[in-house]
């Protein structure tokens, strides 16, 4: 396992998931080799929850890593299978993370492994603003 996998793992850990109890850890690494970590965060208005992947992408991006800087993200979640990120996540990483590998772990340590092409062909980018 990984280290970037484990300091996923860890980061489930801090998840605040009262609603669904379904806990969620990301730990996204920069190009210069920085780790970011974020966990899953719920409200009780579901709307305003978010997810682990967006948490750690973003307090790298407050610290100033800039978008197209990050080289692998792993995603750990307590589930049968690994857990691939939501639609909004998916996206995300499409404008942000374009190039990063992404591992999905669970805790039983099964692990899968896609690019952010892979998770969201033909995502929707700036260059359609133009």
């Amino acid at each position: 396992m990984s280290e970037l996998a484990r300091l996923a793992i860890a980061a489930r850990e801090k998840a605040f998931a009262p609603y669904s109890g379904f806990l969620v850890g990301a730990a996204v690494e920069t190009l210069d080799g920085a780790v970011y970590t974020g966990c899953n965060i719920e409200n009780a208005s579901y709307g305003l929850t978010v997810c682990a992947e967006r948490v750690a992408i973003w307090k790298a991006i407050s610290e100033g890593v800039k978008p197209g800087e990050f080289r692998r993200i792993a995603v750990a979640a307590d589930s049968a299978r690994p857990t691939p990120p939501c639609g909004a996540c998916r996206q995300i990483l499409a404008e942000f993370a374009p190039h990063a590998t992404v591992t999905l772990i669970n805790l039983q340590g099964v692990t899968r492994e896609f690019t952010v092409a892979e998770l969201l062909p033909e995502s929707f980018n700036a260059s359609f603003l133009r």
